[in-house]
């Protein structure tokens, strides 16, 4: 059940950012309003999920899951550039936080 709490924090923190992007800077009612009870809500999930699962993980997790996402949109919807180093630093995202993760299982299990 964690892991959904923390699945849904990621995805109202990226909406979050998304409507950043679409207030124009503030400009634009509807997106500025969302902004704040989107974010507050990411984090009241955030704090939910770190009941069970360590911080280390789960900000690792829930930062890395958010910055792809928004990447990957930004290029998909926002037409932004991607190249080969934009990429290479994405996977070095997941692979920190994969290491985060399996770091924190191999020290439980010893």
């Amino acid at each position: 059940m964690e892991w959904l709490i923390l699945g849904a924090a990621i995805l109202l923190e990226v909406t979050g950012t998304i409507c950043l992007k679409l207030s124009e800077g503030f400009s634009q009612l509807g997106p500025s309003l969302a902004i704040a009870p989107l974010y507050l809500s990411s984090l009241a999930l955030l704090t939910l999920a770190l009941k069970t699962i360590p911080v280390s993980t789960a900000y690792a997790i829930w930062a890395a899951v958010g910055t792809g996402l928004v990447a990957v949109i930004g290029i998909a919807f926002f037409r932004e550039p991607v190249g080969v180093l934009k990429v290479a630093s994405l996977v070095l995202i997941v692979v920190g936080v994969v290491g985060l993760h399996v770091g924190d299982r191999l020290s439980t299990a010893l």
